[in-house]
């Protein structure tokens, strides 16, 4: 980058800290300093396209970055749902309830490949062939990688006692 967008940058460096106070106050501490780099991530590679009035523009972006995350984290929370589809108990909320219960702990003791082609189905919401290509494998080898993995999930719920199939 040419010396110019260094000065640019610097510029709209000078207005971290009340974005971070802005980012504070809408989402967890722990994730505040993250959305901020984010932000500024955002604004080091789109230096030539940043308005003169770089102070909305950068609170624009924060807010942005928050409201996926946001969206990111209720995809997360409904994943047990989507999974666990056709588990849910006949015996009301204290079942389902229980039921939400052994799904987590399940998926716990899943391996990360495990994880990793449940999510992409669940919470990413590729379908088999976009999976396949994000693993560089064939669309059967992912089939089977899916059906291994809720196999797996069903038998962690059933047993709860966490072996190995």
């Amino acid at each position: 980058m040419a010396a110019s967008s260094h000065a640019r940058f610097d510029e709209l460096w000078a207005h971290h800290r009340e974005l971070l106070a802005f980012i504070r106050r809408r989402t967890e501490p722990d994730i505040a300093e993250d959305v901020l780099a984010e932000t500024y991530l955002v604004a080091w590679r789109r230096i030539d396209e940043v308005p003169s009035e770089e102070r909305p523009w950068l609170f624009t972006v924060a807010r942005n970055i928050i409201r996926n995350n946001y969206r990111a984290a209720a995809r997360r929370r409904d994943t047990a749902v989507r999974i666990a589809e056709g588990i849910v108990p006949d015996d009301g909320i204290e079942g389902a309830i229980a039921t939400r219960a052994d799904l987590v702990t399940a998926w716990k003791r899943l391996t990360a490949g495990e994880q990793e082609v449940l999510g992409m189905v669940a919470w990413d919401e590729l379908s088999h062939r976009e999976a396949a290509q994000v693993l560089s494998i064939s669309s059967s080898a992912f089939a089977v990688r899916l059906f291994r993995a809720r196999r797996r999930l069903l038998h962690l719920i059933e047993h709860g006692r966490g072996e190995t199939t």
